[in-house]
């Protein structure tokens, strides 16, 4: 069971950094949900979805921490994680509603690509796989979805 559980592990890896954000809770949560499943490998049945299996339990292991921290306090109203550090600012929404927006514009073979590579972190020859089509059909849609995201983006630098 211990190999098909790492042939899982970067999958895991792309679906806790969506659910985390920041890489190092995403390689905390891959580490708890892998030994989870080690210690919950009496309760795997051989024949269904490993991944699905896997994902269930990373999914339950991230909303149960985040109910726990939830509940746990900070500290005293001196404490550092009440004050900011950045001044407030919403461009950061902004952009983001502009991306998502030039994303969802896009062709669907940019968009997955351009996910898969430079969102997901598929190598060029991974992306190649998965999408069954060549390297070079990789490289060529990655370099034309970026430039439909800078022209999307940055429209007065391409007139």
């Amino acid at each position: 069971m211990s190999d098909d559980i790492l042939t899982h592990v970067r999958a895991l890896r792309a679906y806790a950094r969506s659910l985390c954000g920041a890489a190092g809770d995403a390689e905390d949560l891959v580490q708890d949900t892998l030994l989870r499943a080690i210690e919950r490998a009496d309760s795997y049945q051989p024949g269904t979805n490993m991944r699905a299996w896997l994902f269930t339990i990373m999914r339950n292991k991230f909303y149960t921490d985040v109910k726990k921290s939830a509940r746990e306090r900070t500290g005293s109203s001196d404490c550092a994680s009440l004050q900011p550090s950045v001044p407030p600012a919403q461009e950061w929404h902004l952009r983001q509603r502009e991306l998502c927006t030039a994303l969802e514009a896009m062709p669907v073979h940019y968009r997955e690509t351009i996910i898969l590579v430079a969102v997901i972190g598929e190598s060029y020859l991974d992306a190649a796989q998965i999408l069954e089509c060549d390297i070079g059909t990789i490289k060529s849609r990655v370099n034309r979805a970026r430039h439909i995201l800078r022209r999307a983006l940055e429209p007065e630098h391409h007139g």
